[in-house]
């Protein structure tokens, strides 16, 4: 425990003091709620940040590390989603990291929501992969005034989207105590909000325990659930986001993103789906004319033509409820004239506003989504979407 800073080595003994308080045998509390499936996990994370792209020239130190206390939930099936997830845990989660460079990469708390699901699972023993996103803040972020940090080409702001991801192998000595320890990857970046955006992610090794008051193994209330037709949807959906420019006065400028694609329900709690989809950037096209780029004479609507790019994508939504959970995978038919890499990924979160089984409109949905070039991210999007 020595590489980690005091703030951490202190926040984890008064989480396994407590933890243990709540163990004792005695326990008031364990004896009143064997049933909720609540409970406390922490992680010490080590690790290192890695290189992910040619533009990335921010010194990377020796050893990151952090703390993780991800306070979760087992579902029971209260809602019929958990049922035909088998039901999985959620949580929220707290992340404290040091990235070993306090003066150019500075610390990072992010808080955000999970989901773990079981890969494996079994009586003793289980893999599992936790997925979660929320919202970062850095002490540290490129700027030319005091403190001044132009070392620092990674990060522009201070707040930024944090995603992590955790794959454990999960032992459990008894329905309170379990012990975790796998691999991870976390990232920061505000995607193009604010300049310079090449992002942070930090990838290692973890261990930890997980401790239920009650217990791990609420008692489940099952049920006979309909089953949903395999059905076919068409759908429309229109996104908005926006970027720095670099152009003069580095303005704020918004892509407009329309895209359509077919789905496909399928176990009732899945849908996978493909589509194409067409954006259209007015940060690229300030930069061109404020670089002279394709402006003599004859290339007029050249530049336009090499503001917008295309996807044509296939993905999966993983249903919960009114909350579905996009994961896309695209090529790129078009590129802009700053290119980046020609595949792209989408993650993120459709919220259903309308969901029906019958009639002309079936679903009406507002969307979060952020777009990725592997591990490079491009922007977040924002959106509404309709389905028939």
């Amino acid at each position: 425990m020595l590489f980690l800073p005091y703030y951490m080595r202190l926040g984890l003994s008064i989480l396994v003091y407590c933890s243990v308080g709540l163990c004792y045998p005695g326990s008031a509390r364990a004896q009143e709620c064997p049933r909720s499936g609540f409970g406390i996990e922490t992680n010490v994370l080590a690790g290192k940040v890695i290189k992910h792209s040619k533009k990335f020239t921010t010194p990377i130190p020796f050893l990151s590390t952090a703390v993780d206390v991800n306070f979760v939930w087992k579902t029971y099936g209260k809602k019929e989603w958990q049922q035909r997830r088998n039901y999985p845990q959620i949580g929220i989660g707290i992340t404290a990291t040091d990235y070993g460079s306090s003066k150019v990469l500075g610390n990072c708390i992010g808080i955000y929501p999970n989901l773990q699901v079981p890969i494996i699972k079994g009586d003793k023993a289980e893999l599992t992969l936790r997925i979660g996103n929320g919202l970062g803040y850095v002490t540290r972020k490129y700027q030319r005034t005091t403190p001044v940090d132009t070392v620092n080409t990674a990060i522009g702001s201070n707040f930024n989207d944090f995603a992590i991801f955790m794959i454990d192998a999960r032992h459990h000595f008894n329905d309170h105590w379990h012990l975790q320890y796998g691999i991870n990857l976390t990232h920061i970046s505000n995607a193009g909000t604010k300049l310079p955006n090449q992002g942070v992610n930090m990838t290692g090794m973890h261990v930890g325990v997980m401790y239920y008051p009650g217990s791990c193994k609420p008692q489940p209330l099952a049920r006979e659930l309909p089953k949903l037709p395999n059905r076919w949807l068409f759908s429309a959906r229109m996104d908005i986001s926006y970027k720095q420019a670099r152009a003069a006065g580095m303005p704020y400028l918004p892509s407009y993103m329309p895209s359509v694609f077919v789905s496909h329900r399928w176990l009732s709690k899945n849908k996978y789906y493909f589509g194409a989809d067409y954006a259209f950037h007015n940060d690229v096209l300030a930069f061109m004319r404020y670089y002279d780029v394709h402006n003599l004479p004859g290339e007029e609507g050249r530049q336009r033509r090499e503001s917008w790019d295309g996807d044509v994508f296939i993905g999966n939504e993983f249903l919960m409820g009114k909350l579905g959970l996009v994961t896309q995978f695209g090529v790129q038919y078009k590129q802009t004239f700053l290119k980046i890499d020609r595949f792209t990924q989408k993650l993120g979160f459709n919220y259903y506003i309308m969901q029906h089984e019958k009639g002309l409109v079936k679903e009406l949905f507002i969307s979060a989504l952020l777009l990725t070039h592997w591990t490079t991210a491009e922007l977040f999007e924002y959106g509404v979407g309709v389905s028939f």
